[in-house]
């Protein structure tokens, strides 16, 4: 089962996306954190030890793996049953990818992730964010991004088995 939450920034989608964790867990499964994130500045290194704090104050246990580029290797190297991954999140997965300025390394990675998903035996959570119903930024690198990351959001949304959106904390099931 693969599960795609989408959100805008601080739209609660981290949180319901732990919340389906929550729900694996409940009934056995062990769970997986793999993290996207990369530090760069002061800001984000405050929200990645927000993260960290929300994770040890859950009431089950998580494994971590911090993967910033390879992720679809990451999850074939720690997939199995009864195992449910979250992965938070594509955007900054697709952020690192960009400011490496590495366009093939980006396209050959979308698509192991894509080829990789369908095979797994674990179930996968997958938070991204929701970044075209915005106007076009200015910037080249920007509309990129936005492009880029519209488009990874709809390959993944069509090989996955659930798809919500959460909107102020509420979350509406776009595919079931």
């Amino acid at each position: 089962m693969i599960h795609l939450v989408l959100g805008g920034a601080r739209s609660g989608k981290s949180r319901y996306a732990e919340q389906c964790v929550a729900q694996y867990a409940a009934v056995g499964y062990s769970c997986v954190y793999l993290a996207t994130a990369t530090a760069l500045d002061t800001e984000m290194s405050e929200r990645i030890r927000q993260h960290q704090q929300d994770r040890m104050s859950s009431a089950h246990s998580w494994t971590l793996h911090e993967q910033a580029y390879d992720v679809a290797q990451t999850l074939v190297a720690i997939d199995k049953p009864q195992q449910v991954i979250l992965i938070d999140c594509l955007t900054l997965l697709l952020t690192n990818h960009l400011l490496d300025n590495s366009p093939s390394r980006w396209s050959s990675q979308k698509t192991l992730l894509l080829n990789v998903l369908p095979t797994l035996q674990s179930e996968v959570v997958i938070v991204s964010n929701e970044v075209g119903s915005g106007i076009v930024p200015m910037g080249e690198l920007s509309r990129q991004f936005v492009d880029e990351a519209g488009w990874l959001n709809q390959a993944i949304a069509k090989v996955a088995d659930q798809v919500t959106l959460v909107v102020a904390g509420l979350p509406l099931a776009l595919k079931v």
